[in-house]
Formats: C-alpha cells, structure tokens, sequence
C-alpha cells in the first residue's frame, strides 16, 4: 500500500510521464507532487484541475449510476455508497502534445481526492497509464 510518495514515484516510471500530483478537487490544494508542472507551478495545475474535476463532480449528468435521462438505477435514488464514492472514474483531456488523465480516488472519508498525471503524447501510452492510475488510486493510503 503506497503513501503519496510512493505512488507520485510510481506514477512517474510510466512511459512518458511528465509530471504527476495528488490533488483534493474541493480545496484545489496539491497533497504531492513530482516531476514538472503543466502551467510551471504546481499549485495553479493543482487548483486548475480541481476546477475541472469539481465541474464534473458537480454536473448530473456524471453521476454514478444515473442513466442517460439522469435516473439512478439503485433503489435509494443513488444514496448510501454512491455519496461516499468519487462521481466520476476518471476524466482524460487531450491536447495535440500531452495528455491530462484525472483518476478519482475513493477514500474512507469524502473521496475528494484523484491523482493527476501529465503524459507525453508521443512517447506516453494512455491506456497503460489509465490502467495504472487505476491501479495506484485503489493501493493508495492517504494519513
């Protein structure tokens, strides 16, 4: 089970990877980082994702379990486990050099957490590096 440091390291031994943080999407403050930063600071790319992954926590239509009309399928209308869990898997942005791929990671508490990952397009493998993101979240120990 890796702490922050353990997991931004081994983040970082992916393919391509540029830079890499642990971040909570409500504060926007990075809880780690390694590697180079997406803006050169790491505290703007830390609250500039959060931004992003709070829009998608926020938005219904990325709810956990809800249909293409918005309906859960869960016979509490989506409460109990569904609130304690990230709203989203993951996010994944790509530009022409890089991509961004944000993994929600879920936590005994609010599970406001989710690892960032800056990776090279050229050189990087996005579905080996979503696969390993995933892989990192659910090790992760957080304290």
């Amino acid at each position: 089970m890796p702490g922050i440091d353990a997991c931004l390291q081994e983040a970082m031994a992916l393919p391509g990877a540029r830079g890499a943080a642990i971040v909570d999407w409500t504060s926007g403050l990075a809880l780690g980082t390694a590697g180079e930063s997406p803006s050169g600071d790491h505290e703007t790319a830390a609250a500039e994702t959060a931004e992003l992954a709070r829009a998608a926590a926020e938005y219904e239509g990325f709810g956990a379990g809800a249909d293409s009309t918005g309906h859960t399928d869960s016979a509490d209308g989506g409460a109990g486990d569904a609130e304690k869990r990230p709203p989203v898997e993951d996010l994944i942005v790509t530009t022409r050099t890089d991509y961004h791929i944000l993994c929600f990671v879920e936590t005994t508490f609010d599970s406001s957490v989710f690892l960032h990952l800056w990776l090279a397009r050229d050189t990087g493998n996005l579905a080996l590096a979503r696969l390993r993101l995933r892989q990192l979240a659910e090790r992760l120990v957080l304290g």
